[in-house]
């Protein structure tokens, strides 16, 4: 596990902080409440959580069990931030709505999210220069953050106003749709490179 180190624990916490983008992903999390649907703050990070740490003890092991490597898990991942990214610029609903639903809250909520591929990639490359325990921790300090976040999203979302959530809204759409899109291509060149060995 290694010892406590707060400069490990700062960076790593940086990176994930940087990769999950919790605060660009607040004009998503409007925007699926404004379709009634309730996303329940610890369900959603709960569920993240066990993600990352189920990826970060045995992600290599799972995807082999299921036959799928990790470029075939960022593509699908690219594919659910990908339909997001066309709702939010485009104003149109494309994922069924189902109202009180608390589906929402796992799937894109807590994945992909809070738990993206980007993440728990970044999660496990951490392993090289990180301690486990530093690397846990930086992670803990951004679920509690993005509970933070979702918990309080109503009084975030009056804080800045519906004309600068719609403005902000439009603007991530197009970033979200932009790391998908480079999300597919570079992980479907690492695929079609295995193919064609």
């Amino acid at each position: 596990m290694g010892k406590i180190n707060f400069v490990e624990i700062f960076g790593s916490f940086i990176v994930m902080f940087a990769i999950i983008d919790i605060f660009g992903s607040i004009p998503i999390f409007i925007s699926i409440r404004e379709k009634q649907q309730n996303i329940k703050a610890a369900q959603a990070c709960l569920t993240a959580l066990g993600l990352f740490l189920l990826f970060f003890f045995a992600g290599d092991a799972l995807l082999r069990l299921f036959g799928i490597n990790s470029a075939s898990f960022a593509v699908a991942g690219a594919f659910v931030l990908f339909i997001l990214a066309v709702e939010m610029v485009l104003g149109r609903d494309i994922i069924k709505n189902e109202p009180n639903s608390s589906s929402v809250s796992v799937v894109p909520v807590a994945f992909p999210l809070i738990a993206g591929p980007g993440a728990i990639t970044a999660l496990l490359s951490l392993r090289a220069d990180h301690a486990t325990c530093n690397i846990l921790l930086g992670l803990l300090l951004n679920i509690i953050l993005d509970y933070m976040v979702i918990k309080y999203l109503d009084k975030i979302q009056r804080l800045l106003g519906n004309n600068m959530i719609f403005i902000i809204r439009k603007f991530f759409g197009v970033i979200l749709l932009a790391m998908a899109v480079n999300m597919f291509v570079s992980n479907i060149a690492v695929i079609i490179s295995q193919v064609t060995k």
